[in-house]
């Protein structure tokens, strides 16, 4: 299972509930990207969330 290799993020579980409050269980995924960054000053291919990209916390190379 791929995680964020900043935050950390990864697939979370729960329930999906109808609305007669059966449930079910489910999966909640990070949108994730496959992205080459620098890492220690050399280029590394590593999974980033969208949300950690848009937000410009790294840059792509």
């Amino acid at each position: 299972m791929a995680k964020d290799f900043l935050n950390g993020k990864r697939t979370h579980f729960g329930n999906k509930r109808s609305h007669a409050l059966n449930s079910s269980r489910r999966a909640w995924k990070p949108n994730l990207q496959k992205v080459r960054i620098l890492v220690d000053g050399k280029p590394k291919k590593v999974w980033i969330s969208a949300r950690t990209l848009k937000s410009g916390k790294v840059t792509r190379v």
